[in-house]
């Protein structure tokens, strides 16, 4: 099977405690905790600091599944949940994979820490995930809630631990079962 993982920091394994974009190790990266588990070929297209993007990239026709997590940096950046909300259908409405081939993953609530500073993120996060359920449900995408994975964050209030990330893989596995 082959699927493309698209996302931002949390994707692409960055180490909040790295200086210039440091990623964790491959073992405590939950993209490639999903190779080690399930021997499919699988593409980490995670970006340090990705918001949604304006226009969809053009997917190997190939792909068999997409994995898309996004919204985060567009909300610390000041979005609202339902701007971030409209953005993400855009995306999504843009992409040329078949629906069925997609499963768009609400990020896990951000958490107070040194880039969350007030309860108003924290509470858009919660609401953004809401959107995504509803934009999945009405675009008929595969839905799946990290909120609901038991993610630990590190000390900045957005990025997961090495533990956060064995839950994540954790989490999507059973899901994908």
């Amino acid at each position: 099977m082959k699927v493309i993982c698209f996302g931002d920091s949390n994707t692409y394994g960055y180490d909040p405690r790295s200086w210039l974009g440091g990623r964790y190790g491959a073992d405590s990266r939950w993209v490639d905790i999903m190779v080690a588990e399930t021997g499919w070929t699988v593409c980490n297209w995670g970006e340090n600091g990705r918001g949604i993007p304006a226009t969809a990239p053009e997917f190997p026709a190939d792909t068999d599944l997409l994995i898309l997590m996004l919204g985060t940096n567009d909300l610390l950046q000041g979005c609202s949940p339902d701007a971030a909300a409209g953005k993400l259908e855009r995306f999504l409405s843009g992409l040329r994979l078949d629906r069925n081939r997609i499963l768009l993953i609400a990020p896990p609530p951000l958490s107070l820490g040194e880039w969350v500073p007030n309860q108003q993120r924290i509470a858009d996060s919660r609401t953004f995930a809401q959107y995504c359920r509803a934009l999945g449900g009405r675009l008929g995408i595969r839905f799946a809630d990290a909120g609901r994975w038991d993610i630990s964050l590190a000390y900045d209030g957005v990025h997961f631990t090495e533990q956060g990330h064995k839950a994540f893989a954790a989490g999507l596995l059973k899901m994908l079962q």
